[in-house]
């Protein structure tokens, strides 16, 4: 058995990352998995969530990823990702805003429905 796998990292509109690795753990719509020199083959759909992968001279490559697939095959391990950015391409303090946005729209939405529903429900009555 092989004590590395090659890895590709690929968004729809660049190469993110490529090198030599010996485990990458990604999200997938059946879980977590991590994937070591050796693994049987797969193919799997990701959800979005962290890509870790711990290269081979001891270091680690944190991916965020929003959807797309894993596959491995003969050591060769490919994310086709729809988008992904490197851990540290990401500014953390737009991130952070972009969530509290995200939480609002959410709880917004969700007040939208309520009232919706309460309309709904005191219309015939």
């Amino acid at each position: 058995m092989a004590a590395e796998l090659h890895v590709e990292l690929v968004a729809a509109d660049r190469k993110v990352w490529s090198g030599e690795a010996t485990l990458v753990v990604a999200r997938t719509t059946s879980g977590d998995i991590g994937v070591m020199p050796g693994h049987q083959p797969l193919l799997g759909v990701l959800e979005s969530g962290p890509v870790t992968i711990r290269t081979s001279d001891g270091g680690t490559v944190v991916a965020a990823v929003h959807g797309g697939f894993i596959s491995f095959a003969d050591n060769k391990l490919s994310l086709l990702a729809e988008i992904a950015e490197l851990s540290d391409e990401i500014d953390v303090q737009r991130a952070e805003q972009e969530l509290a946005r995200a939480k609002a729209d959410v709880v917004a939405e969700g007040q939208r429905a309520a009232a919706v529903r309460l309309r709904a429900a005191t219309a015939g009555r």
